[in-house]
């Protein structure tokens, strides 16, 4: 596989989000705020922590919900 799509340059972290979103079994949404969190420092800025806070607004209403 491509090191770019495997490892991608904003994910260069002592661990990959997705190894700990899947090691804690996370939901979507949950693993969403993990990959956007971790990466708006190096990719995507505001946008990333936009992002991240819709999936929490989801992870809330879902919440509230219940």
């Amino acid at each position: 596989m491509n090191d770019k799509i495997q490892s991608p340059i904003h994910y260069k972290k002592t661990i990959q989000p997705i190894d700990y979103i899947i090691a804690n079994n996370l939901n979507f949404c949950e693993g969403n705020v993990i990959k956007y969190i971790t990466r708006y420092k190096e990719k995507g800025g505001i946008d990333d922590l936009l992002k991240a806070r819709q999936y929490i607004d989801y992870l809330i209403k879902d919440y509230e919900k219940n």
